[in-house]
């Protein structure tokens, strides 16, 4: 098969000629059509997350089911799937205790080693050396992953508009459920419209948030959250952003900031932007190093909650995606701006880098 291989940071990705990965125990192949572009990956590429390599990057994967391996029972051949990013062992303290998005055994082996949970790759190049995966390594024209990442997708729903449901919208769905716990009426900001952001506006709105404020320094990216729900925009280029939050919320700011980047000045204004007693949702991945401020006395003082969320709880909450997508409440496709053949996967990716996605890019395997 081929796949997007990542040789060393701030390198082209090579396509290149891999074995075709097989499923062991507990394990499901996917024929890939497509994948999403995430930053997380960028940020491997530029060296700004350790990860070793080579290694495929990849974890917004939609596909067709080619081969189950033993015990997997509730999948079969040529059902129509998408992932999730996060694949939960199911087996450790954090699974068992319903918290699977920080799953000791993802972090242990898969983020750490880019193994599954058998201390083993499944991509070898054809002269056997081992080709390390990020999460199911889906830039690959083949995929494998432990069928707890791997969820139907229903019937009347496009495959090629659902890869992302997998991490952005997982991640969006995670941080207003589990970490804010958004209500009917609450106003929100979202600092940073990208892939991650973009959900979050979708997904608020449909959690009934009243006020939705995005947040960023480009106008077509704020063009694209009033697209999708976005009640008021923020330019962050040209004005106090926080203090246009206040001003737009009558100087009392938002019940909830989500920091959807990872950088130390969409914290700040993350931070700027709440009502006292509200909460700051760190939602972005940041490269290794960086840090946010905070003045401690502020904590207390106006009873601050600053949070961080690392995705939604996959079997839980993907089955509930899915029904939104299905009923027409939630459309992934409109965040979509840009798809990009395989061969051209690191156009994709340079594009991310210089800030020219809005929403999502996805990679489609032709």
């Amino acid at each position: 098969m081929r796949a997007a291989v990542h040789t060393a940071s701030n390198e082209p990705l090579r396509i290149e000629e891999l074995t075709d990965p097989r499923p062991r125990t507990g394990e499901v192949a996917i024929d890939v059509t497509s994948c999403g572009a995430c930053h997380s990956d960028l940020h491997v590429l530029k060296g700004e997350l350790p990860f070793p390599t080579p290694g495929v990057l990849g974890h917004e994967v939609a596909g067709v089911v080619s081969e189950v391996g033993p015990e997997v029972t509730d999948l079969s051949v040529g059902d129509r799937v998408v992932t999730s990013f996060i694949m939960p062992c199911g087996r450790c303290a954090q699974c068992a205790s319903g918290n699977e998005e920080i799953c000791l055994d993802f972090f242990a082996y898969n983020r750490a080693k880019g193994l599954l949970y058998d201390g083993d790759t499944r991509l070898y190049r054809p002269g056997g050396d081992p080709v390390w995966m990020y999460s199911m390594g889906g830039l690959a024209e083949r995929s494998v992953t432990p069928a707890t990442s791997v969820y139907r997708v229903p019937d009347g729903v496009e495959l090629a508009d659902v890869a992302s449901v997998g991490c952005s919208t997982m991640t969006a769905y995670g941080a207003l459920r589990h970490a804010a716990d958004v209500r009917v009426g609450d106003t929100v900001a979202v600092v940073a419209a990208g892939g991650v952001g973009s959900a979050l506006i979708q997904l608020a709105s449909v959690f009934g948030a009243s006020e939705i404020i995005a947040v960023d320094i480009g106008e077509e990216k704020l063009a694209g959250a009033r697209k999708l729900g976005a009640t008021s925009t923020v330019n962050s280029a040209e004005v106090d952003a926080a203090a246009a939050v206040r001003e737009i919320t009558g100087g009392r700011g938002v019940d909830v900031a989500f920091e959807a980047l990872g950088g130390e000045k969409t914290f700040d204004i993350a931070r700027d932007s709440v009502v006292e007693g509200g909460q700051v949702v760190v939602v972005g991945i940041a490269p290794s190093g960086t840090t946010g401020k905070i003045d401690l006395g502020t904590i207390a003082r106006k009873k601050l909650q600053v949070k961080g969320s690392y995705g939604a709880k996959p079997r839980r909450d993907m089955p509930i995606l899915l029904d939104l997508v299905a009923r027409g409440l939630l459309r992934p496709q409109d965040s979509i701006s840009r798809r990009y053949g395989f061969d051209r996967v690191q156009e994709a990716y340079d594009a991310l880098d210089r800030g020219e996605i809005q929403g999502r890019a996805v990679i489609t395997m032709e």
